[in-house]
C-alpha cells in the first residue's frame, strides 16, 4: 500500500473523527489511520460515557439512602453490580456502534493499522507500507500515566479502565491522586460501598481550581466517609503478606501507613506521542510530551496539525473543536482560532464543579481590572428546598463595562448552570445583557442573577 492522500489522520477518536469528517467535506482523498483494538475513542469506550453512566447510578443510590431528609423512608437501596455493569455495557455498545458506523461508512477511508511519521508528509504503517499526504492531523489521544512511585509497578494497581468494569464493589481501596478522575471515581466507589482512602500530593484536591472550590468538595468527601489526605509525600507502596496493599506517606510532619485490599492509580494521563516519529517530521513537543501547536492547531512542521489529548487540554468538546479547526486551516478555509479564554471544564463530583473563562490570576497577569461577585447555595430558595446547599457561584466581569470574563460554580447542577454563562461569554455579553433575559422562579439557574445584579450595579 503506497498511496497519496490530501488529508491523513492518525487516530479515530473524537478529535480525529471531527477532523476527518470536516476535511471530507472539502473534497479530496481523506483517510483515518487507527490500529487500536477497539474503535470509538477514549471518551466512548473508557472515559466520559462509561464513567458518567456509573456516576449517575451512584448518585441515585446516595440520594435513596439519604431520602430521610425529605421525609421519605426507602427501606432498601443497594447496588446489583452485574445489572449495573450490563446496563453500562449496553449503553456504551450503542454509542460505540454509532461511532464505528461513522468511521467505516463515512466519506473517508479507514485504515486499521497503526502509523508513525517517517519524515515530512510520510507515514509508515504496521505492514511497512508508506503513505504520503499533503496534510496530516495527529490525534492519537492519551494514555494512563505511570509516575515513578516506589512499589507502584510491583503492586499492579487498578486503573480507571479496571474500575469501569468491576463486577463487585471492593471492600477497601487506596485512591492515588486528587485530580478529576481520582475524585470522581473515589466518590463513586465510596457511594457504592467501598471504604476509600484518598491520598493527594498537592495541598488540596483539584489543584488547578481555587481553594474555595476545593474546600467544598473536600468537606463533602469527608462527610461521606472518604478518608482524605492532602499535602502528602507518597514514600512507598507495598504488598503485605495478607494480600493487602500498604501506602506509606508523609502527612503533616508524621509518617502514616494505610492499608486496603486494592489500589487505584489515578495519577493522571500522558499524551500518546512517544512512538510517533515526531522528530523525523520536525514536530516539536513540550517536556510533558504534548505536541506544540498554534491557535489554529498547526504544529512546528508545515502541513502537520494536532488536536485533542495529544496536544491538550484533555476535554472532548475541545478535541472536537480543535479537529474541526485543524481541518479547515489545512484546506485554507475560513475558521476561528482556538480560544483558551473560553475554556470550559466540568467535574462530575457531588457537588459538581464547573469553571469557565479566565480566573483572577489570569486577569491580574494581563492587567485587566475586574469585578467579582458571588452567592452561596445555602441562601437560595430552590437549593434549600432540594436540601442541596453546599457551594456557591462566583462571576468575574470587566470593571469597565461589566462584560463577563469568567465564572466558577460548585454546587447542585453546576455542569448545567454553567452553560448559560458560556453562551454569554461567547457572545461577549455584559451582566446587564444577561439580566435582560427572563430567569424563572424558583429554579437553580435563578441563583446566577444575584452576582449578575451585584456586578451590574457596580459598573
Amino acid at each position: 500500500m503506497n498511496q497519496e492522500y490530501d488529508f491523513l489522520v492518525l487516530g479515530g477518536g473524537s478529535a480525529g473523527y471531527a477532523g476527518a469528517r470536516t476535511a471530507a467535506g472539502f473534497s479530496g482523498k481523506v483517510a483515518v489511520v487507527d490500529g487500536s483494538r477497539e474503535l470509538g475513542g477514549l471518551c466512548i469506550l473508557r472515559g466520559c460515557m462509561p464513567s458518567k453512566t456509573l456516576l449517575h447510578v451512584a448518585e441515585r443510590l446516595h440520594h435513596a439512602r439519604h431520602a430521610d431528609v425529605l421525609g421519605l423512608d426507602i427501606p432498601t437501596a443497594a447496588p446489583d453490580m452485574p445489572r449495573v455493569m450490563e446496563r453500562k455495557r449496553r449503553i456504551i455498545r450503542d454509542f460505540a456502534d454509532y461511532r464505528v458506523q461513522g468511521l467505516t461508512a463515512g466519506p473517508f477511508e479507514l485504515i486499521r493499522q497503526k502509523g508513525r511519521l517517517v519524515g515530512p508528509g510520510r507515514v509508515r504503517l504496521d505492514d511497512d507500507s508508506v503513505l504520503t499526504a499533503r496534510r496530516i492531523l495527529i490525534a492519537t489521544g492519551s494514555l494512563i500515566a505511570q509516575p515513578p512511585v516506589t512499589g507502584l509497578d510491583q503492586i499492579q494497581p487498578w486503573t480507571s479502565d479496571d474500575i469501569l468494569e468491576l463486577e463487585e464493589v471492593p471492600d477497601s481501596i487506596l485512591v492515588l491522586g486528587g485530580g478529576v478522575v481520582a475524585c470522581e471515581l473515589a466518590q463513586y466507589l465510596a457511594r457504592m460501598g467501598a471504604r476509600v482512602i484518598q491520598i493527594q500530593r498537592s495541598p488540596q484536591l483539584l489543584k488547578n481550581h481555587s481553594r474555595k472550590v476545593a474546600a467544598v468538595v473536600e468537606a463533602a468527601f469527608r462527610e461521606e466517609g472518604i478518608e482524605l489526605f492532602t499535602g502528602t509525600n507518597l514514600r512507598e507502596l507495598r504488598r503485605l503478606d495478607d494480600g493487602r496493599i500498604e501506602a506509606v506517606f508523609d502527612h503533616e510532619g508524621r509518617v502514616l501507613r494505610r492499608q486496603a485490599r486494592h489500589c487505584l492509580n489515578a495519577l493522571g494521563r500522558r499524551p500518546a506521542t512517544a512512538d510517533l516519529g515526531l522528530e523525523s517530521a520536525g514536530v516539536e513537543t513540550l517536556r510533558s510530551g504534548h505536541i506544540t501547536t498554534d491557535a489554529y492547531q498547526q504544529t512546528t512542521a508545515p502541513g502537520i496539525f494536532a488536536a485533542g489529548d495529544c496536544c491538550g487540554p484533555e476535554l472532548v468538546h475541545t478535541a472536537v473543536q480543535q479537529g474541526e479547526i485543524a481541518a479547515r486551516r489545512a484546506f485554507d478555509r475560513p475558521t476561528s482560532a482556538f480560544n483558551p479564554d473560553h475554556h470550559l471544564e466540568i467535574i462530575f463530583t457531588d457537588p459538581p464543579v464547573a469553571r469557565l473563562g479566565l480566573d483572577e490570576s489570569d486577569l491580574e497577569k494581563r492587567g485587566i481590572e475586574f469585578l467579582s461577585a458571588s452567592h452561596p447555595f445555602d441562601d437560595h430558595g430552590k437549593s434549600i428546598l432540594m436540601e442541596e446547599t453546599r457551594g456557591f457561584v462566583e462571576l468575574l466581569a470587566a470593571r469597565e463595562n461589566g462584560r463577563l470574563l469568567g465564572a466558577r460554580i460548585v454546587g447542585p447542577a453546576a455542569g448545567e448552570l454553567i452553560h448559560a454563562l458560556a453562551v454569554g461569554l461567547a457572545l461577549k455579553a455584559s451582566a446587564g445583557d444577561l439580566l435582560a433575559a427572563p430567569w424563572y422562579h424558583p429554579t437553580l439557574a435563578e441563583i446566577l442573577t444575584y452576582p449578575l445584579e451585584e456586578i451590574a450595579e457596580k459598573v
